[in-house]
C-alpha cells in the first residue's frame, strides 16, 4: 500500500497567492507568444550534455524575461532556472521561484508540437503556485494551493478510474537514454493492457495526468524546474504524488510517480519491481 502523508501544507498569505498566480499566468502567456512565433524557425541550438540536450536563444531570452519580471514584482524571492542557475540564498529562502523556459527543447528545435513553459513558486511543503503553458494547443494550465487547477480558466478535476487497463502512462528518458529498468516497466505495463508514451516534456507528461489524458506518469529522474509547475496542477486536480518508496512527497529527491489515486499502487509496483531486478 502507498504510504500517504498526513502533514498539511503550510499556509500561504492569500495576497501572495493571488499575486503569484496572476504574474505567473502573465509570464506563461508571454512565453506562449514567443514559442509559437519561433518554434522550428531560426533557433540556434548549442549542445549541453548530449546532442539532444539543447539550449537555444529562446530558452535564454524567456528565462531572462522571467527573472526581470519576478525581480520587479517579488523582490527578495530568489529564482532558480535551468539556464542561469540559482540566485544567492535560494536553498534557504522561505519561497523560491523555479522556471524552465522551454521544457522539451529538442521538440521545439525540430518543430515537433510538444513543449512547454513551466513556472512555480515553492515553499518547504512543495509547490504553492504552478503554471504550465502548452503553446501548441493554446492552453495555460494554472493551479494554486487550495484553490484548484484550471485550464484556460476552466476548472479541471481528475476523474479516477478503477483500473489502469486501457489507459496511458507517461514516462521520460533520462539525459543519457532509457532509465534502468525502463524496458521491464514497459513490459509490465503492456501485460496490464496499458500503453506507455515518451513525449519529450516532463512538464506536459505530468500535466496529462491532471487533465485526465493519462492515468499516471513516472519520472525516474528529473530537475525541479521541469516538474514543479505541473506537480502543482496534479495535486490540485486530485492526483497523488509519490516517491519510489510510495511515500507522499510533493517533490521527491529521487524520481516521482504522479497518478490517479486508485491506480497509484499498481503502477508503483511496476516501478519498484523493475528496480528490484537491477
Amino acid at each position: 500500500m502507498t504510504l500517504l502523508s498526513s502533514r498539511p501544507p503550510q499556509p500561504v498569505e492569500p495576497g501572495l497567492l493571488s499575486r503569484a498566480l496572476e504574474v505567473a499566468g502573465r509570464l506563461a502567456n508571454d512565453a506562449t507568444d514567443v514559442i509559437t512565433a519561433t518554434a522550428g524557425r531560426g533557433a540556434h541550438p548549442d549542445t549541453k550534455d548530449s546532442p539532444f540536450d539543447w539550449v537555444t536563444d529562446t530558452d535564454r531570452i524567456l528565462e531572462r524575461h522571467t527573472r526581470r519580471v519576478l525581480a520587479a514584482e517579488f523582490p527578495g524571492i530568489p529564482v532558480v532556472g535551468e539556464e542561469f542557475g540559482a540566485d544567492h540564498g535560494a536553498d534557504v529562502a522561505d519561497y523560491r521561484w523555479v522556471v524552465d523556459p522551454v521544457d522539451g527543447t529538442a521538440n521545439y528545435v525540430a518543430g515537433v508540437p510538444w513543449c512547454a513553459y513551466s513556472l512555480a513558486l515553492i515553499d518547504a511543503s512543495g509547490p504553492v503556485v504552478g503554471v504550465v503553458a502548452d503553446p501548441y494547443r493554446g492552453q495555460i494550465y494554472a493551479a494554486a494551493r487550495g484553490r484548484g487547477a484550471r485550464a484556460n480558466g476552466k476548472p479541471i478535476k481528475l476523474m479516477d478510474r478503477p483500473s489502469p487497463a486501457g489507459a496511458i502512462v507517461c514516462t521520460e528518458l533520462t539525459r543519457t537514454g532509457p532509465w534502468p529498468g525502463m524496458g521491464e516497466f514497459i513490459e509490465r505495463a503492456a501485460a496490464a493492457h496499458v500503453g506507455v508514451r515518451v513525449l519529450g516534456s516532463a512538464a506536459l507528461s505530468i500535466a496529462q495526468v491532471a487533465l485526465g489524458h493519462a492515468t499516471a506518469a513516472v519520472l525516474h529522474s528529473y530537475s525541479e524546474w521541469d516538474v514543479a509547475g505541473s506537480v502543482a496542477l496534479a495535486i490540485e486536480a486530485g492526483a497523488v504524488v509519490l516517491d519510489r518508496h510510495g511515500e507522499d512527497t510533493a517533490l521527491p529527491a529521487d524520481g516521482v510517480l504522479v497518478a490517479a489515486p486508485s491506480v497509484a499502487d499498481e503502477v508503483l509496483s511496476w516501478w519498484q519491481e523493475t528496480a528490484a531486478l537491477l
